[in-house]
């Protein structure tokens, strides 16, 4: 299948349930903007930071850490050096297993000066953004409900805004970084709207999704199944023993935005066919 082709498949498969009117964001886009994406993250090497994590009823949600994990997997097992971003207490929860910068926020500080030594020290490759709050046009941060969560979900926005290398933000309801990329044509949504722009923006059903699209396409060049090698389940699981909650019940169960594990491994199952690790059914 012709690359730009299996790329607005991709997008279209993302964005097929709607639940938070993704279907607009994507209208908004230049279609082929998973392969455009991808590209920017094929034989990568060096540091590839992935910010995630929004903070829901004192802990942190399951939809943006199971999608930063299995990016940070995959790209480590094409040879980069992935870090996660996040906040307390998904810094602390993850930091045993798995490289990471801790985002605080102090009272006053737009993150910037953080962000500009880190970038100046470790020169990243990319940098990859998956569900992290991005800044509305007031300089706050809001959930979905429009609840203010500034005091809560640390800074990340300066990372993508002066980095020198690519950046990529994937997000499923408007208030995520790299929104700002469009944020006029989803001005009309029930969301306090980020401004935080980005290189290239991906939009998904669940942003976990987003990151699966991802690896759709370098698993496709590195001719390695890499989808097959990820489970959201067992993901889900190690997020749960660790006091994650679902950002929309904010209960602590195995789902992600509602949704039970057999929608991701649905979607997995269908990305895994349109690149050919997978026959399609009769």
């Amino acid at each position: 299948m012709d690359e730009q082709v299996l790329s607005e498949a991709i997008e279209t498969l993302l964005v097929a349930r709607n639940p938070r009117q993704m279907q607009v964001a994507r209208a908004a886009l230049p279609a082929g903007y998973y392969l455009r994406a991808a590209q920017r993250l094929r034989d990568i090497r060096g540091t590839v930071l992935i910010g995630t994590g929004f903070p829901v009823a004192g802990t942190f949600e399951t939809d943006g850490p199971v999608g930063a994990i299995a990016l940070y997997q995959a790209l480590q097992a094409l040879g980069a050096e992935p870090m996660i971003a996040c906040a307390t207490p998904l810094a602390q929860v993850l930091a045993s297993a798995y490289r990471i910068l801790p985002l605080e926020r102090e009272p006053a500080d737009d993150g910037s000066a953080l962000a500009a030594g880190w970038l100046a020290t470790h020169a990243p490759s990319a940098i990859i953004s998956i569900e992290r709050p991005g800044m509305a046009a007031d300089g706050r941060y809001y959930n979905m409900r429009g609840e203010d969560i500034s005091a809560g979900c640390g800074v990340f926005d300066p990372f993508l805004t002066l980095a020198e290398c690519p950046t990529i933000a994937i997000g499923d309801g408007g208030n995520e970084i790299g929104m700002g990329n469009i944020a006029n044509a989803i001005a009309g949504l029930d969301i306090q709207v980020s401004v935080t722009p980005c290189d290239e923006l991906l939009v998904a059903d669940v942003s976990n999704w987003g990151a699966y699209g991802l690896l759709a396409f370098l698993g496709l060049w590195s001719e390695r199944d890499l989808l097959a090698e990820f489970s959201p389940l067992a993901t889900l699981r190690y997020l749960s023993e660790r006091g994650s909650v679902d950002g929309v019940t904010r209960r602590n169960t195995l789902t992600e935005d509602g949704l039970p594990p057999s929608e991701s491994e649905s979607v997995i199952r269908q990305l895994r066919t349109l690149t050919g690790f997978l026959e399609a059914a009769a």
